[in-house]
């Protein structure tokens, strides 16, 4: 940044993080990132992760966000190295179902004939959508971020009003706004992922968790497949337990009996920040810095991100009276 004083100082490297920082630092202003843990450190780099809004209220301007950015990962699909791809695969439920709202954004949807789901799913639909390999995903961004000019520093923020000394804060903390804000109605939702060999799986699959069974994903990423998964609300723990890694080899195998046996290469953790809805909101600090919130995507992080970006973008060039 050539020893410019930044203008904007976002909290949190993320996915919402850096996207954040990337569509501030492509308007113009000078920015730089402050976290305390930094990419594949992130709770985003364990996600699965597809375009498809996940413990996330989708009211109101939610809606939009999401549009946004699946516009967005769709042009990223046709780019080398970003590690986003459109990938087909199904969505499947234990009992009687229907589709989500955002159903009808995706490409190529339609409902599943009995004969294509695994045992124990009676309902379920097929649907082409953007799938996501995190850690290059996130270095693509990081890079995109550093070659724009972007700083990135290593540290904690322990006050937002008083560690911070741009004109312009965003807070992109995620589940740790719960103590930063503080704001309570975050709470964090535990999820762990086991990376495998691939033994040949090409499309996704995502059934979400109901009285009759625990949550089951899969997501091939070529030579490898993240599966899935657990959603423990309330617990703080970042390190993998082998109960969850054990149930969640089980839980795929009886989807995709390919798997059985897969070599296990990783183990992954992270804390989906969840909140009633996303709090994406500005306010004055006491030195009438701004400070701008986004946070609480739930795992709708990767779904939601370049419309929030592009959100708290064009409110922070609004109040800083620029042309956006």
């Amino acid at each position: 940044m050539s020893g410019r004083a930044p203008d904007v100082q976002v909290i949190g490297a993320g996915v919402c993080g850096l996207t954040t920082a990337i569509c501030l630092a492509e308007a113009g202003l000078a920015v730089t990132i402050i976290a305390e843990r930094l990419p594949p450190e992130t709770t985003s780099a364990a996600a699965g992760a597809i375009w498809g809004p996940h413990l996330v209220d989708l009211g109101g301007p939610a809606a939009g966000w999401g549009t946004s950015t699946l516009a967005t990962l769709r042009d990223l699909a046709g780019q080398p190295g970003t590690g986003v791809r459109m990938t087909d695969g199904i969505e499947a439920r234990r009992r009687p179902a229907e589709p989500q709202g955002w159903s009808g954004q995706v490409t190529g949807f339609r409902r599943c004939a009995p004969a294509e789901l695994p045992d124990g799913f009676v309902a379920g639909w097929r649907y082409r959508s953007p799938v996501v390999t995190m850690p290059v995903y996130l270095r693509y961004l990081l890079d995109r971020f550093t070659r724009g000019g972007g700083d990135v520093q290593r540290g904690t923020v322990r006050s937002l009003a008083g560690d911070t000394r741009a004109p312009v804060v965003v807070n992109c903390t995620g589940a740790w706004a719960r103590d930063l804000v503080p704001d309570h109605d975050v709470r964090p939702v535990r999820g762990q992922a086991v990376i495998v060999a691939n033994p040949g799986v090409t499309e996704f699959f995502i059934g979400p968790a109901d009285e009759a069974g625990d949550l089951v994903y899969m997501f091939p990423h070529g030579d490898t497949v993240l599966l899935g998964g657990t959603e423990q609300a309330g617990d703080w723990n970042l390190d993998p337990d082998p109960a969850d890694t054990r149930r969640i080899l089980a839980g795929c195998v009886a989807v995709d009996p390919r798997l059985s046996g897969a070599q296990v290469l990783a183990v992954r953790v992270g804390l989906r920040p969840v909140r009633p809805r996303v709090r994406l909101a500005a306010e004055r600090l006491g030195s009438g810095r701004l400070l701008v919130h986004n946070y609480g995507h739930g795992g709708g992080g990767v779904s939601l991100s370049w419309g929030c970006a592009r959100d708290v973008t064009g409110q922070v060039l609004a109040r800083a009276g620029r042309a956006g």
